[in-house]
């Protein structure tokens, strides 16, 4: 240690902020629906997507990209349940629009698609 660093205090790290508190009608707004993955491959313009074909109840299924590679091969994703926001804005990403979003929980492990305990229908309102 130098002499300049001895005797000074490390700089603690700053507080994790804590997110804006939502109100029940903010919750309302978001159309939760379980759907099931159809079809899955790999994004063609980035190494961290996933390109999803999602039944979410609707006469058309959904196509989602999703930023879990790192976590699931798309092969294993084909019959997974999952949870999709399906009133989300569509986004291009990479160049291939999504027209959802599914729900993962962030771990030690990576991430981890929230899917339904039990089977449910396509479609089905999440509360």
């Amino acid at each position: 240690m130098s002499e300049s660093e001895a005797g000074k205090t490390p700089t603690p790290a700053p507080a994790p902020t804590q997110p804006v508190q939502a109100s029940i009608e903010d919750f309302q707004k978001l159309a939760l629906r379980t759907g099931v993955i159809t079809a899955a491959q790999d994004h063609p313009n980035a190494d961290r997507l996933l390109v999803l074909t999602v039944d979410v109840g609707d006469a058309a299924p959904r196509q989602v990209v999703a930023g879990i590679k790192g976590s699931y091969q798309a092969a294993d994703l084909i019959g997974k349940q999952v949870v999709v926001v399906a009133n989300m804005k569509p986004a291009t990403l990479r160049g291939v629009e999504s027209q959802g979003m599914v729900l993962a929980a962030s771990g030690e492990s990576g991430l981890v698609l929230v899917s339904p305990e039990k089977p449910t229908r396509a479609g089905s309102v999440v509360k």
